[in-house]
Formats: structure tokens, C-alpha cells, sequence
């Protein structure tokens, strides 16, 4: 069953935007339009759910999960840099071992010019995913459901820190985005990626967002991402009422575990 979504538009913080905005298109078309591609590779992340309407900010990198073969990675890394190439498109740098890479556009100096393509591989098992049409590009792509994107995020700012000792305002933001528009969350994927109960993860969570999460580190992510306005309002708010939100449900599985 193919989805069809009415908010298939990604909020742009300002109009130079729209022009990184086309390149994101560009590439979804022609990898989507590759068969070999199209199979192994499935949509996820941020730009995926702000395309979809289900994110009200602005998305700069690709993030798919690849469910193929190792075996056919070779060729779908093939493929995928042939198409890089017959549109111009540079790559700057790249993984030896999965589709993973640094690409430079040709646009005018002094704009933003980079996209990066991340890709998991194994995903998780618990993953759960859909065909989705989208509508400015007219192609119906494999994507993450909402429940599974959902769960992925809540466990992103600790698997970030863990992995990379990194930290993204963003990560917060769309926490916070997804509790308030009242979706659910696939708790068969947090379990799997953290390896213990959903309600014990939320409170490790919580904690790590009152001792990591500064609001420097929002104002350094989201600033980029959301036009004046709305990043005005979201500082103000992400981080606490985040926290609530997950007090809240940590409250609901507990009272559904009596």
C-alpha cells in the first residue's frame, strides 16, 4: 500500500535555501529512478520526515538504511557514483565500505554547496517500513514509518554522544516536534538499539539532556534550520518541555506495566 501525504513540503528558513532544497530533489530523483538503487536503499532521517510534512524545519543531508546483500553493495556503490557523476556532482570524500558520502554541487562560491549521504547498514531489524509518495517529485520512495523514525530519534542524542561524542540541537528539537504532534513511537526499536526497557531508557535520556544538552548547543543547530521567528520561539521551550514529554510517558508505561 502506497501512502499519500498532502504536506509534502519542506519549510525553508530563507530563499537561498531553496537552491540546496533542488539539489536534495535532484539526487532523491536519480537515485529513485536507479531499479537497483531504489531497492536497497530506504529513506529515513530528518530530510525524509520534513519532506513528508511530518517535521517543521529544514533538512540538509540524505539518510537511508540499506537493505540489501552485502554482496550487491558494489554495485549499488556503482551506481550510485555514476549518478553523482553525469550530474556533476563531486564526491569529496567517502566510506570504503558503505554508501556513505561527502558530495560538493556546482553553485556559486560563498553558499552552501555539500550534501552528505549516510546510509546504515545492517539496519535495525525492528525497523518498520513504508512506500511513500512524494509529491513535488512525483516518485513513491521506501521510507521509514513514522513510528519507526520516531523511535530512531528518541535514541539519537545518546547513540550520537556514545558514537561520535557529538551533540545536535536537532536531535532535541525533533524529539520534541514528534511528542508534540502525538505520534507513537516503535518501542520494538528502542529495545533493540538500547538493549534494555523503554521506560529505563527515558529516564538515562532525560538525564542526559539536562547534563549535555546546553542551550549553546541548541542555538548552534537550529539556528540554520528554522526561519528567525520559530528558532526564537523553540529555544525557549525544546529542551523542557521535551523533558516533560518523556516524563510524562514514562509515566504511562508505568502505569501500564501495574
Amino acid at each position: 500500500m502506497v501512502i499519500r501525504l498532502l504536506l509534502n513540503v519542506m519549510i525553508l528558513p530563507s530563499p537561498k535555501d531553496a537552491v540546496h532544497k533542488a539539489w536534495l530533489y535532484r539526487l532523491l530523483i536519480e537515485l529513485y529512478d536507479d531499479p537497483l538503487v531504489a531497492n536497497n536503499l530506504y529513506f529515513k532521517g530528518g530530510t525524509c520526515a520534513a519532506m513528508l510534512g511530518w517535521l517543521d524545519r529544514f533538512s540538509v543531508d540524505l539518510d537511508f538504511d540499506y537493505v540489501g546483500t552485502r554482496k550487491e553493495l558494489p554495485a549499488v556503490r556503482r551506481n550510485m557514483e555514476k549518478i553523482f557523476s553525469d550530474m556533476g556532482i563531486e564526491i569529496k570524500d567517502k566510506s570504503k565500505k558503505i554508501p556513505q558520502y561527502f558530495l560538493k554541487y556546482p553553485v556559486s562560491e560563498g553558499t552552501r554547496n555539500t550534501i552528505k549521504i549516510d546510509t546504515t547498514f545492517p539496519p535495525v531489524k525492528a525497523n518498520v517500513y513504508r512506500p511513500v509518495r512524494f509529491s513535488e517529485i512525483d516518485r513513491i520512495i521506501p521510507c521509514q514509518t513514522i513510528e519507526t523514525m520516531f523511535a530512531n530519534k528518541l535514541v539519537a542524542p545518546v547513540d550520537r554522544w556514545e558514537k561520535k561524542e557529538r551533540l545536535a540541537g536537532r536531535d532535541l528539537y525533533d524529539v520534541h516536534h514528534f511528542f508534540l504532534r502525538g505520534f507513537s513511537y516503535n518501542e520494538a526499536v528502542i529495545k533493540e538499539r538500547r538493549k534494555t526497557a523503554v521506560r529505563t531508557y527515558f529516564k538515562k535520556l532525560i538525564g542526559f539532556i539536562e547534563k549535555k544538552i546546553t542551550e549553546r548547543i541548541i542555538d548552534q543547530d537550529l539556528n540554520l534550520l528554522l526561519p528567525p521567528e520559530k528558532f526564537r520561539q523553540a529555544r525557549k521551550i525544546v529542551k523542557r518541555e521535551a523533558i516533560m514529554f518523556l516524563k510524562d510517558e514514562i509515566a504511562r508505561l508505568e502505569k501500564k506495566k501495574r
